[in-house]
């Protein structure tokens, strides 16, 4: 009988675990949803705000803007790792954390400085425990992430590349294709290259593999579009790249956060199904003890009887 009561408390146990992971499962799904609604809304707009700054770098006129300036070398780096707050999210986290570590081992063995910010306790805490310490950390963050508060952090990082503090922006984070398929990349978000912006305009639904930090830059294939500018072509200039730098900022943490909510659905669908496959295990093993006690129990109540006759 001991055996059995041990197989029903560790079956409730298992059912309760159920009861939280498929709990969890209808959440992540809920707030996917919401997430790739944001994602697919801001996406027509950065796609359509890149081909206008890549149309006009590939104009024949002598266009410039300080984001637009490629420095060689690059004598100071910043990457941005994109983590989640929680956890129980299968390989999301693991995958982004992995590809920021190749770049900062990388940009080490090149002689790079590179400046090391983060965003979600997950990332937070797995390279303090490393040694290797965030210069800033940010945990607001969410599934649901504003543009106030992404235009104020492109504003920071706006200025310290035109100050000079800052050579190159690297991001790195979970860029969302598919439902079915989401990439863990490095992104070079500044300098903004004509050819990058054609690049990440090309392949908006394609998966893109890990930047090659100071590999050479892709060519670009926009053809040149006439325009006419008023009131001139430099103050427009100076009013769209800073959009197109912001926005694609954003999409970043869009993509970020539809990819977490997909891998937390799946982590957790996953675990609901190996509890449902451990409940029936546990209930046949329940059904042959109590089979095998009660033969037992009619066994002595037979041996008895007989010893009496």
């Amino acid at each position: 009988m001991a055996k059995a009561r041990a197989i029903v408390k560790r079956r409730k146990s298992v059912q309760n675990i159920r009861k939280i992971t498929r709990t969890m499962e209808l959440i992540a799904t809920a707030r996917f949803k919401k997430a790739l609604d944001r994602a697919t809304e801001a996406e027509a707009y950065t796609r359509k705000i890149a081909e206008l700054v890549a149309n006009l770098g590939a104009t024949s006129l002598d266009v410039s803007h300080p984001l637009l300036e490629v420095r060689e070398p690059v004598r100071r780096s910043l990457l941005l790792v994109l983590s989640s707050n929680r956890g129980l999210a299968g390989g999301y986290n693991g995958n982004v954390l992995r590809v920021a570590t190749r770049v900062l081992q990388d940009n080490e063995a090149e002689g790079i400085p590179t400046t090391l910010e983060v965003a979600g306790k997950r990332g937070i805490n797995y390279f303090r425990f490393r040694g290797t310490p965030a210069a800033t950390s940010y945990t607001q963050f969410e599934d649901r992430p504003q543009f106030d508060e992404i235009e104020a952090l492109a504003n920071k990082y706006i200025g310290m590349y035109i100050k000079g503090e800052i050579d190159r922006l690297d991001v790195s984070y979970t860029q969302f294709v598919t439902s079915s398929r989401q990439t863990a990349v490095v992104q070079t978000l500044l300098p903004m290259t004509t050819a990058q912006v054609a690049e990440a305009t090309a392949s908006v639904r394609q998966a893109k593999p890990v930047t090659s930090i100071g590999g050479p830059a892709a060519t670009s294939k926009a053809q040149a579009v006439p325009y006419e500018f008023l009131p001139d072509s430099k103050s427009i200039l100076e009013e769209i790249v800073p959009v197109s730098f912001k926005v694609r900022l954003f999409k970043c943490f869009l993509d970020a956060a539809v990819s977490e909510q997909i891998a937390r659905m799946v982590a957790m669908r996953g675990a609901t199904e190996n509890a449902d496959d451990m409940i029936k295990s546990l209930t046949r093993l329940y059904n042959r003890a109590r089979q095998a006690q009660i033969t037992r129990e009619l066994a002595e109540l037979i041996g008895g009887a007989a010893a009496l006759e």
